[in-house]
């Protein structure tokens, strides 16, 4: 068993970079002892980047093959890869290859002391999560392997659960249609972008896209089996992701009461704005590493009540809620009994209106 509260980050991408720095910018806040990070190909691009998190108080971790490299770009890997896996509480994989690391890697450290997270589309990897959505759900001792899901499948979540009332039951959810309008990479990337707006399949025959099938796995630890779609486009920015849902509820609401319960929702951000710059910008300006941490933004002038049906835009928050769930599941893994408290530090970074 780990005495030391350790938490280590495989890789330093979009959703890897920011989450380095939040846990390594308040360690003391979240009882953190050290925070170490995996760094796999030594670029010269990437120096500033990897500087930059040692300064926060980061260690890198590397192999042995690559040491010889960072040390000539005036970096100094304080651990090899397996070893900070070791020394660690808390493992965070924010790399494409959660799975194929999980098989290939972790399953060898799994001695009941440590917590394994993946992000996003990496069905298969554990028991799909997202904070204050099925929190509930996480079995201490027996939960050590979980997929934070999508961060789009964080806005499906809390849309049914706040618009339907989908928590303790399926409340007044008849079925849901989503459309996921993407960005097309992220404004770190250089590569990925594309000329004009791209559409996806529908690849599962039940759900469409992943972000409707993640969305009912994520609903089935909680008991409930719901009837969801969703499609899918790329658009040629890298703002933010975007979408339009529709709601079939089993009795009507008015229009006042759905914007009710939207504001009523803590992790909901409601906004007047009808542009992803704006938001993104507010994010920039006010959120924690350029990131707000609400599950969605939603744009009121597009709510929408047609009887039974709720119809409308709102905007995903980049990865920001992806983060909030990483680090929840860190904070209940390492603090049994102030897990939650020290998640209340987080709560600036949560607006209810943008």
């Amino acid at each position: 068993m780990q005495e030391r509260n350790v938490v280590h980050v495989v890789g330093t991408g979009t959703i890897g970079e920011p989450l380095i720095g939040i846990l390594s910018a308040m360690r003391r806040e979240f009882g953190i002892d050290e925070v170490s990070f995996h760094k796999a190909t030594p670029r010269i691009t990437d120096r500033p980047k990897l500087m930059a998190l040692q300064q926060k108080g980061a260690t890198l971790a590397a192999t042995p093959e690559t040491y010889d490299e960072f040390r000539a770009m005036g970096l100094n890997p304080q651990y090899t890869h397996l070893e900070a896996i070791e020394r660690s509480k808390v493992v965070i994989d924010c790399t494409p290859v959660g799975n194929k690391n999980r098989k290939d890697i972790y399953e060898q450290f799994d001695d009941g002391s440590r917590v394994f997270m993946a992000q996003g589309s990496e069905s298969g990897f554990g028991k799909p999560f997202a904070r204050g959505i099925n929190d509930s759900a996480l079995i201490r001792g027996e939960d050590r392997f979980i997929q934070v899901v999508s961060c789009n499948t964080h806005n499906i979540a809390v849309l049914l659960k706040t618009i339907a009332g989908v928590n303790g039951g399926t409340g007044l959810l008849e079925n849901a249609r989503f459309l996921c309008i993407r960005r097309a990479s992220d404004i770190s990337q250089s590569g990925s972008f594309i000329p004009a707006p791209e559409v996806g399949q529908h690849s599962d025959p039940d759900f469409g896209t992943h972000h409707a099938a993640d969305a009912v796995r994520l609903f089935n630890t909680l008991g409930h089996n719901l009837d969801l779609f969703s499609s899918a486009m790329k658009l040629n920015t890298q703002y933010m992701h975007s979408i339009h849902f529709t709601i079939r509820l089993t009795k009507a609401l008015d229009r006042e009461d759905v914007l009710r319960r939207l504001r009523d929702e803590r992790r909901v951000s409601v906004t007047d704005k009808v542009s992803s710059a704006q938001i993104f910008s507010f994010g920039r300006d006010h959120g924690i590493f350029g990131r707000i941490l609400n599950q969605t933004v939603v744009s009121v002038p597009t709510v929408a009540v047609r009887g039974n049906e709720v119809v409308g835009f709102c905007f995903t928050p980049q990865d920001g809620n992806s983060l909030l769930s990483s680090l929840c599941v860190a904070l209940w893994h390492m603090h049994e009994h102030t897990w939650d408290e020290r998640m209340r530090t987080l709560r600036p970074f949560c607006f209810p209106e943008i």
